[in-house]
């Protein structure tokens, strides 16, 4: 099904199961929805509406790449499919995403799912860490991921970049790439300009806003779940976790960027039990 934003752009929605709802906002940014797999590991357990992002897979090729933007769609997606009230996953930008619809319309959410999110830190300190662990744990495709890195791609050499990139964010190397050759198919192209501006923009707010004292005055209940061999350091929602009113932090042993994958019945569990807090 489509919904549209309050300026007409044209939004891929799909939902799926039974129960109350539950937005999921995929990360990127650029990236379309590859949540599928979690809308299955929580089945009967809750409504899933999954959505591409403006710009982003089967939406609509249009901007402008905005924070403020991209929860106006937000917004949309909840008014129109999902009803008043809401639970939110956000995984990675997508995390980022959901904690700021949340903290702009908390009376629209009803639990907020932050997952395998970078935190509030205003230095960005993770990146530098995220660049080192990624060359680590490429190892023998490093040298083919830098040579397509470095210059003008083919569709089909993009999405030979992005598998290669991909296989780092799983702790169990031996199926990454096979994993990662899932999350890619089918390959609906990466938006670059999307995600190079929304990028800039989380960095120029991140420094420029009190992030940490908006959380402080959330008055909703927060699970933050990350996996403890995700290359992005986990320390990165330590402060975020230290500024949350109500939160709840879960680590995933043996799990990489995308926790579902390596330890669903784990991430299951964190998730459903979550859900019934407040029921």
């Amino acid at each position: 099904m489509d919904v549209h934003g309050d300026d007409g752009c044209r939004l891929w929605v799909e939902q799926a199961g039974v129960g109350p709802p539950l937005v999921l906002c995929h990360g990127g940014p650029g990236l379309w929805d590859y949540l599928g797999p979690v809308a299955r590991l929580l089945d009967g357990h809750a409504r899933t509406i999954r959505w591409d992002q403006r710009g982003c897979g089967r939406s609509q090729r249009r901007g402008p790449y905005r924070v403020g933007r991209f929860m106006a769609d937000l917004d949309a997606v909840r008014e129109q499919v999902a009803g008043a009230r809401t639970a939110l996953l956000g995984h990675s930008w997508g995390a980022h995403l959901a904690l700021r619809y949340a903290i702009e319309h908390p009376e629209r959410v009803s639990h907020l799912i932050y997952v395998s999110g970078t935190g509030i830190d205003t230095d960005r300190g993770w990146h530098r860490h995220y660049k080192r662990n990624l060359r680590l744990r490429l190892g023998p495709r490093l040298d083919r991921w830098e040579a397509l890195s470095a210059r003008a791609r083919t569709p089909d050499e993009d999405r030979e970049r992005a598998i290669l990139q991909w296989s780092a964010d799983f702790a169990e190397q031996g199926a990454a790439l096979e994993h990662a050759e899932r999350m890619a198919t089918p390959w609906l192209g990466i938006n670059h300009e999307c995600n190079q501006a929304l990028n800039a923009e989380v960095k120029r707010e991140l420094g420029n806003s009190d992030l940490a004292g908006q959380c402080r005055a959330l008055d909703l209940p927060v699970l933050i779940i990350c996996g403890t061999e995700d290359i992005r350091p986990g320390w990165a929602v330590d402060s975020l976790h230290g500024a949350l009113a109500d939160s709840r932090r879960v680590n995933l042993a043996g799990a990489g960027h995308l926790p579902w994958v390596e330890r669903p019945h784990d991430f299951r569990r964190a998730v459903n039990d979550f859900l019934k807090q407040g029921d």
